[in-house]
């Protein structure tokens, strides 16, 4: 199979998933996801109270290597179990989602291009760029509602790793980018642009 992989990067909050999630309504079957998130490692050794305290922004966070494979993987036509994460509880999930090979596998995270070999596996690059107070209320929002989180946990990781590994790690790769897109899923025009790309693989053309 002739396997095109899209890269979404961008901060947190940026409209990544709603991009990810717009391609995946249009092209159905023929697009499969992986999450950069469900890839972080596992630390079912240490107590709760010290894995909240870890820094989940930085690309150490992240087994990357595993993603590489399984895209690799992906791409020769095999089916990958891919890990799962549970936020309530800051550690990998004992569950895995079987991903089947399909003619668009969609990578997306906010660390994706930081990592060279990852990189150089995606056909297409997008960051989604979106202002940081955007973000960081979206972020907010997200984490109080989905992620049972209290007010005071989000600021502070924002303050103590969000903000600072965004500036280091994410901002700085949006370089590597090939699109660049504003308000990510938001952005008709550019959303526009993606699918015809995309349709042309799928359709052969």
């Amino acid at each position: 199979m002739d396997t095109m992989i899209i890269g979404i990067a961008g901060g947190t909050g940026s409209g990544k998933t709603t991009l990810t999630l717009r391609l995946k309504e249009r092209f159905g079957d023929n697009v499969s996801i992986l999450y950069h998130d469900s890839y972080y490692k596992s630390h079912s050794n240490l107590p709760y109270e010290e894995r909240t305290k870890l820094n989940y922004d930085h690309p150490d966070a992240f087994d990357t290597q595993r993603m590489i494979a399984d895209l690799e993987a992906l791409r020769r036509g095999e089916v990958i179990q891919s890990p799962t994460y549970d936020y309530t509880i800051h550690d990998r999930s004992p569950e895995t989602v079987e991903v089947r090979p399909t003619k668009v596998v969609i990578v997306e995270g906010i660390l994706i291009f930081e990592n060279q070999i990852l990189r150089n596996l995606m056909d297409i690059k997008i960051f989604v760029d979106t202002d940081a107070d955007v973000r960081i209320l979206r972020r907010i929002t997200r984490d109080i509602k989905k992620r049972g989180r209290s007010l005071d946990s989000v600021v502070s990781q924002y303050l103590t790793t969000v903000k600072p590994m965004h500036e280091q790690f994410v901002e700085p790769s949006k370089r590597f980018a090939d699109i660049i897109v504003l308000e990510g899923g938001h952005n008709v025009v550019a959303l526009d642009m993606i699918i015809q790309r995309v349709k042309s693989h799928v359709e052969g053309h």
